[in-house]
């Protein structure tokens, strides 16, 4: 033991007497709600240098000094607290990966730099036990250093007591006297190391962190956090006996929630020189669109979702209003499409490209799912604590989620709040949280039947929506949805196959990759460019990750006016422009306005904008304008054109303009025959009138089916029908 070790106590009532004066008096004043005097290592370092090195290598004897030395120093102003010292900003040669801790470590201050996953209840502990002896009534005080065990007395001291053990003819009993005794509250984290920190196929490191006193309750799950921690052993035991083996068990000094993001992407100046360069060079957009995976060939039709998948990587700004709730920034996309359009591929490159993305399958998920659950397991007291899933583990980041029609009911339903809110609202297991979801959705769905049956062109994008079998109001929460067909066409498919030929006899061989690195972005690691197949030149995966980085933790562009004006007036000129306006086919004669297709509703804006502040943040500008918001609005009347999207309701009902009009012109085609008759009219007639608006006998016949379904309408007779009264 060194002399600092062994002075530990002299040592802090220096210091803290002499450095944090301050801190003590404010304490004393009961100003602050916590206990707690914090102190900066840096601090500890300056004043005593040979003490601070000694906390690093026997930490747990002298910080549980510290705390001692404080209370007692609070104990002789006249107050008697139960006081601590939160050590932080540990130096950086603390910092280790999780999954490298091992015997070395043990009793060794680490920082680790990992994120929280799951999080059980408080509970109190007792820290200072107080036991009375049932013989004489002397009280003893005993330290209680580890949780697992209620650490008890042998003998009653003789200096003060009656000198008794628990053993032999003449023994005493000890009882416990909870209201001298000294309790803490506990609680318990299950963290894992940071996702881009595990090695390619690996399986993430996990460990379960003690928190004591004033650090319970400050994190959720999802969270990133720097973790300065005492690793201690606890013995295994098995069928009641304890074994050689022994379990890492982490006690946390103090902790710092990450207030920068996607500062685990290191970028030198270098770098930085290069992101600028690039930035301001001309075609960036296109640039970017040819970065998007690279290796898949791209038709007119995929530069365009290209296009958007390049914008939502950089996404908008996330912006707090007034009154305290968030405009999102993220910009979620959905693709559907027939099987082997490349959809997989797509969002399995754009999880990987996208700093803190994460790639999950719908049909796959189980336990925690894409949302949260609550897990009745490894914390050992039988309670539920709950579990993050894919979207607050991708938090700031971008969630590609496959097979998105096979999620199950309970994530569906939570979809909602976590893709518009940004916020998952778990209830279960007696558990009720909120843990955010600040990360941008790239979603595929592919059609229930196999294939999208509907090959009509001009057909509306929610025709094919409808046979994901998707709820409707999804659809509604993504800015953009996309339909890849996989249709016929003899000039692209001769491309399509020389593109995967070539790409196959340029990729190297299994064999040839043996010494290589198995990640395929380490191999371009330091390269700004690479070269497709087509002999074009792309941003490497490496470079561009790096790049997103600097944009969205440096710019959070602001739109100016003129962007602004030129969203408004995109805005009211589709809302009225004369199309609009025109009666669609099959309104029937004096049904006036009320019907008639919305094309375009306030969501519209907050997409607009959001595609704005995108462009421009990819070009390091910190002020969107006109030339952003051309751009969005062009890659926005691209899908509209695209979408054959009718009006807007239509993406939250499913149900288009001139389907509401046919549903409500028949009925009164059939009321006026049936007023003009004896109350019954004749089909022959219906399909007459119905054809001069334009209304086929199909369509007629649908509506006539439902009413008679709904019991508005019946048949008297073979081909004749009459209201129900």
């Amino acid at each position: 033991m060194t002399m600092a070790t062994h002075d530990s106590a002299a040592r802090w009532k220096t210091f803290l007497s002499e450095a944090k004066e301050h801190e003590i008096t404010l304490l004393l004043s009961k100003q602050t709600t916590s206990h707690i005097v914090e102190v900066s290592f840096h601090e500890l370092t300056g004043f005593d240098p040979d003490f601070a090195e000694d906390i690093l290598s026997n930490p747990r004897s002298i910080i549980s000094s510290g705390h001692k030395v404080l209370s007692e120093i609070c104990r002789d102003r006249g107050e008697d607290l139960d006081a601590r010292v939160i050590l932080s900003d540990l130096p950086r040669d603390t910092l280790s990966p999780l999954r490298d801790i091992g015997s070395r470590d043990i009793d060794k201050l680490r920082s680790l730099d990992v994120i929280v996953t799951k999080m059980s209840q408080l509970k109190p502990r007792i820290h200072v036990a107080v036991f009375e002896c049932e013989s004489c009534g002397n009280s003893q005080q005993i330290d209680q250093t580890n949780e697992s065990e209620l650490i008890e007395p042998l003998r009653c001291p003789e200096a003060t007591g009656c000198g008794r053990s628990i053993r032999g003819s003449d023994s005493t009993r000890f009882n416990l006297v909870l209201n001298s005794s000294r309790m803490i509250n506990n609680q318990w984290l299950e963290i894992q190391e940071l996702p881009e920190n595990v090695p390619s196929g690996a399986q993430p490191s996990r460990a379960n962190v003690l928190l004591e006193g004033d650090l319970v309750n400050k994190h959720l799950p999802g969270q990133r956090i720097t973790a300065n921690v005492i690793p201690v052993v606890r013995s295994e035991i098995k069928r009641n006996k304890k074994t050689p083996m022994f379990d890492i068990v982490y006690q946390m000094i103090s902790s710092r929630h990450e207030s920068v993001p996607f500062t685990e992407i290191k970028i030198n100046d270098e770098e930085r020189e290069q992101i600028e360069e690039i930035a301001a060079s001309g075609q960036l957009l296109t640039l970017m669109q040819k970065s998007i995976a690279p290796s898949i060939f791209a038709n007119d039709k995929l530069k365009l979702i290209k296009r958007s998948l390049a914008l939502q990587l950089f996404g908008g700004v996330r912006r707090k209003t007034a009154d305290d709730t968030y405009l999102r920034g993220d910009i979620h996309i959905l693709l559907m499409g027939d099987p082997g359009v490349a959809k997989s591929q797509l969002l399995g490159y754009m999880s990987n490209i996208s700093p803190r993305g994460k790639f999950a399958s719908g049909g796959g998920t189980s336990g925690a799912g894409l949302t949260a659950a609550a897990i009745r397991d490894s914390f050992g007291d039988g309670r539920f604590a709950l579990e993050a899933g894919v979207l607050p583990l991708s938090d700031r980041g971008l969630a590609a989620i496959d097979e998105f029609d096979k999620i199950s009911p309970d994530d569906r339903s939570a979809m909602h709040p976590a893709m518009e809110q940004q916020k998952i609202f778990v209830a279960k297991g007696g558990i009720t949280a909120t843990l955010p979801s600040r990360c941008a959705v790239l979603a595929a769905a592919n059609p229930k039947d196999g294939r999208f049956s509907n090959r009509n062109e001009r057909t509306s994008i929610m025709t094919s929506f409808k046979e994901t079998d998707l709820p409707y109001p999804l659809a509604s929460r993504f800015d953009l949805l996309w339909l890849i067909r996989d249709d016929t066409e003899k000039s692209t498919d001769s491309k399509i196959a020389t593109h995967i030929l070539d790409i196959r006899s340029s990729s190297p061989s299994e064999m040839s990759l043996q010494d290589l690195p198995f990640e395929p972005s380490e191999t371009e690691e330091g390269e700004v460019f690479g070269i497709g197949v087509d002999g074009d030149k792309h941003l490497t995966m490496d470079f561009l990750r790096k790049y997103v980085a600097y944009a969205k933790r440096t710019f959070f562009p602001q739109l100016n006016d003129k962007a602004k004006l030129m969203i408004s007036d995109y805005y009211v000129q589709i809302r009225n422009e004369t199309a609009a306006l025109d009666r669609s086919p099959g309104e029937y004669e004096g049904d006036g306005d009320k019907d008639r297709p919305i094309p375009i509703t306030a969501r519209a804006i907050e997409a607009l904008i959001r595609l704005t502040e995108a462009h421009a943040r990819m070009h390091l500008k910190h002020t969107a304008d006109e030339n952003d918001a051309k751009m969005a609005l062009a890659v926005y009347k691209h899908w509209r054109d695209d979408s054959n999207i009718e009006d807007e309701s239509e993406i939250h009902s499913g149900v288009s303009a001139s389907k509401r009009n046919i549903d409500r012109t028949v009925p009164k085609i059939i009321r006026d025959i049936c007023m003009e008759r004896d109350g019954t009219a004749d089909v022959v007639e219906i399909y007459n009138r119905a054809a001069n608006l334009g209304i086929n006998e199909q369509q007629v016949d649908e509506v006539i089916s439902s009413l008679r379904k709904g019991a508005q309408l019946f048949s008297p007779r073979l081909g004749i029908y009459s209201f129900v009264r």
